[in-house]
């Protein structure tokens, strides 16, 4: 089940307005009211915070969220401690604790992560520079992880 990460639902919003492309909010829509789409509580609040009207639509639309457990905490910590992190010294180039949170409630959940965060072909030294898709490759952490447009594709819909 695809679970959306701030990035990726943020992308859609402003790239594909829901007046200009009704057919694609349309069939959101429905995979949401079908519970097969979700977000994290952590990615939704970072939705509100930069675009309350899709947090409202989606809200409205009755997203299931996925609330932050133990489990989930303790899944962000082995992957902070995987990537050097030490205390809350996150490097600017890389994820912050939000993401870890995402990525750990994907998880937890067993679903695929939607993330438009840039792939990095060449990963840095440092893993403190770790973007979500390579935080989500690693050995310990094992979540796929897939942008807004690969969701498209695969969905095999048309929205013309």
């Amino acid at each position: 089940m695809p679970a959306f990460d701030a990035s990726s639902i943020l992308h859609a919003w402003i790239n594909y307005p829901s007046g200009q492309f009704p057919k694609l909010w349309d069939w959101i829509s429905e995979e949401i009211a079908a519970g097969r789409f979700v977000i994290s509580r952590v990615a939704l609040d970072e939705v509100g915070h930069r675009s309350p009207d899709c947090a409202k639509w989606l809200k409205d639309h009755f997203i299931q969220e996925i609330p932050p457990t133990n489990t989930t905490i303790a899944y962000a910590l082995v992957m902070k401690s995987a990537l050097g992190i030490v205390n809350d010294q996150y490097h600017p180039n890389g994820v912050d604790e939000n993401d870890l949170l995402i990525i750990a409630s994907a998880q937890a959940s067993g679903c695929e992560l939607i993330s438009n965060e840039a792939r990095q072909p060449l990963l840095p030294t440092v893993m403190a520079r770790y973007k979500i898709p390579a935080v989500c490759e690693l050995r310990a952490v094992n979540v796929p992880c897939i942008d807004f447009l690969e969701l498209l594709t695969r969905s095999g819909r048309s929205f013309g």
